[in-house]
């Protein structure tokens, strides 16, 4: 739609925020940039800075052990573009970051890791190829064409991350 120009930002709900913050901060190098409390001074949320213009909000009070299931109706996971996957992985490695679904190449011909937040929040790191079927599907939608339809030879199970 014309005028929708990004995702801004994606909004996390914590058991413990400092927790999770901390794992943010700490284990992925996203800085806190600012704090919403309440008139009474109780936390509203705490901002996380992605990119200038992206961010991720945790708010607190969340209910729970872990964030629900891979086949959950609902947003599955976010996913976090890099530039160089083996080197994210090791540094995440090196941080004692538990890489949950190891590296690989995706359904989609992009190479990809998953790792999880203290709360259970699945994240995919990405690093696109450069031809990737996304980039693919873009020229053709800006060239006025019709949405391409991959076949993969994946089991559904794995395809079902998308």
């Amino acid at each position: 739609m014309a005028g929708i120009v990004s995702l801004g930002h994606i909004a996390l709900r914590a058991k413990d925020v400092q927790r999770t913050v901390d794992f943010y901060q700490s284990q992925l190098g996203f800085n806190e940039v600012m704090r919403l409390n309440y008139e009474d001074g109780s936390l509203w949320l705490v901002y996380l800075r992605v990119t200038d213009t992206q961010f991720l909000e945790v708010f607190p009070g969340g209910v729970g052990d872990k964030a629900s299931a891979r086949e959950a109706v609902g947003v599955n996971h976010f996913c976090l573009t890099v530039d160089d996957i083996d080197g994210v992985v090791a540094d995440l490695v090196r941080r004692g970051v538990t890489i949950q679904r190891p590296l690989k190449m995706g359904p989609d011909g992009n190479r990809q890791a998953w790792i999880e937040d203290p709360d259970g929040v699945r994240i995919e790191l990405m690093e696109m190829a450069k031809d990737a079927v996304q980039f693919q599907a873009v020229r053709r939608l800006h060239q006025g064409q019709t949405p391409i339809a991959v076949a993969t030879d994946r089991k559904p199970e794995l395809a079902l991350v998308r």
